[in-house]
């Protein structure tokens, strides 16, 4: 099947998902109640508690990034040229908890292990999963991932799908990779936007890994907004933030061909001259003006932060190289702790 019908056929797959949504009308009362009814979140280490006005039940997920993944095989020797310095990159991590060394296979096994002891409801992986696309690296992951029996929720980071100093701009390299190596990994999704409401929470996946947004990924967000479900976007590039560099790139106002010091390093297309498409701005801001986003879940800067932008958190979690993850829970606001905030606000 040809790149171009495959992203077609997803994506129309993915706008008719829909799973438990709420009729019009009710999205509509939903999205009045909740200008009304402000969420909170709570904070603690590597656990994120939000509590949500009008929410029927209690979701949990953990939320991993930046595993980089780097097995590989014989099948892997041809692209060795392309391979060689991601491979050597992450052999061997501190784990983030206990500072013993560790490495990504030994943390992902361990964080699934956690996932299941902590009965979370679904895994979001925000990318950079593989520090190449290994076939053996990708077989791996998936062997594990259907062994713990949660449902998971991928989309791909700049590492995914990037053999470095292959030919191809970013945008062609991306498509290549997905449909060669990292299909299965989307269990029929759209690779580049997709959404699932679990438990009545919308989670919203668009890719970012090249740092820009196309217009029809703009155009599912809107879309998204429109239905009024409270709602958390996970994306792998972390939407820039007034004060953070341009590793908080989607959308950063000095992203640019001047600024971009590890172009050569990466063996890689060149930031454009321009800057951010008009779309990637419009993006920024319409993730920022949203009023049902609870949230953004990213990784990349391989450090957990969390920026408030307009009254929407943005978390950035762990590596998952050093056995880092996130565990969010969304759990229903008692009514009474309503009628509070609705005195005081």
């Amino acid at each position: 099947m040809k790149r171009r019908h495959f992203f077609q056929k997803a994506g129309a797959l993915s706008a008719g998902i829909a799973l438990g949504l709420r009729q019009n009308s009710e999205a509509a009362e939903y999205a009045a109640n909740f200008k009304e009814q402000p969420f909170t979140v709570g904070i603690n280490d590597y656990k994120v508690d939000y509590y949500v006005p009008g929410l029927g039940q209690s979701l949990s997920i953990l939320h991993v990034t930046d595993t980089h993944l780097w097995r590989d095989d014989e099948r892997g020797q041809p692209y060795r040229q392309f391979s060689k310095r991601m491979a050597a990159a992450y052999n061997e991590t501190r784990h983030f908890l206990t500072g013993k060394i560790t490495h990504p296979e030994e943390a992902f096994e361990a964080t699934l292990l956690a996932a299941k002891e902590a009965k979370v409801d679904a895994i979001t992986l925000t990318g950079d999963l593989f520090s190449f696309p290994s076939e053996a690296a990708i077989e791996w992951a998936l062997e594990r991932l259907e062994a713990a029996g949660i449902p998971y929720f991928y989309s791909s980071g700049n590492h995914d799908w990037h053999y470095e100093g292959m030919e191809g701009s970013l945008h062609e390299l991306r498509e290549t990779w997905i449909e060669k190596r990292l299909l299965p990994l989307y269990q029929g999704r759209n690779p580049l936007m997709y959404a699932e409401t679990v438990k009545g929470i919308n989670l919203v996946n668009i890719d970012n890994s090249y740092y820009e947004i196309l217009p029809e990924q703009l155009a599912f967000f809107q879309e998204q907004v429109r239905k009024g479900m409270p709602m958390a976007l996970m994306m792998h590039i972390p939407l820039y933030a007034p004060g953070r560099s341009l590793g908080y790139g989607c959308g950063h106002p000095q992203f640019n061909a001047a600024n971009d010091r590890n172009y050569e390093l990466e063996r890689r297309q060149r930031w454009p001259e321009a800057g951010h498409s008009e779309t990637t701005k419009a993006f920024h801001r319409a993730v920022f003006e949203a009023p049902n986003l609870l949230g953004v879940f990213a990784g990349h800067i391989h450090r957990q932060t969390v920026d408030w932008v307009n009254g929407v958190p943005q978390f950035l979690t762990q590596p998952n190289a050093a056995g880092g993850y996130l565990e969010v829970n969304f759990l229903p606001m008692d009514p009474a702790d309503q009628i509070t905030l609705s005195r005081t606000v």
